[in-house]
């Protein structure tokens, strides 16, 4: 099984930075967003391995949003104090 490779491996990491921003000037957030999506999707392609991307998948979403078991499945409403 490959892994996911996380030691800094980019030739020129400012270029590079500098080249993402780039990328993004003048659009709007959501402008930036797509282009990022379709950025995502081209690397993901790229690199084809799902479990390669599986594991970029987990190390992304560390951290992020609900930490619960499941937090990517809809969840039943709260019900207040009544």
């Amino acid at each position: 099984m490959a892994t996911l490779n996380t030691d800094p491996n980019i030739a020129a990491p400012d270029d590079f930075y500098e080249r993402l921003i780039a990328t993004h000037r003048g659009l709007t957030d959501r402008e930036s967003a797509l282009v990022n999506a379709k950025l995502l999707l081209l690397l993901a392609n790229h690199i084809g391995d799902p479990d390669v991307l599986a594991q970029a998948m987990a190390v992304a979403r560390e951290g992020v949003g609900a930490a619960r078991k499941g937090a990517g499945e809809a969840q039943p409403p709260q019900s207040g104090p009544e």
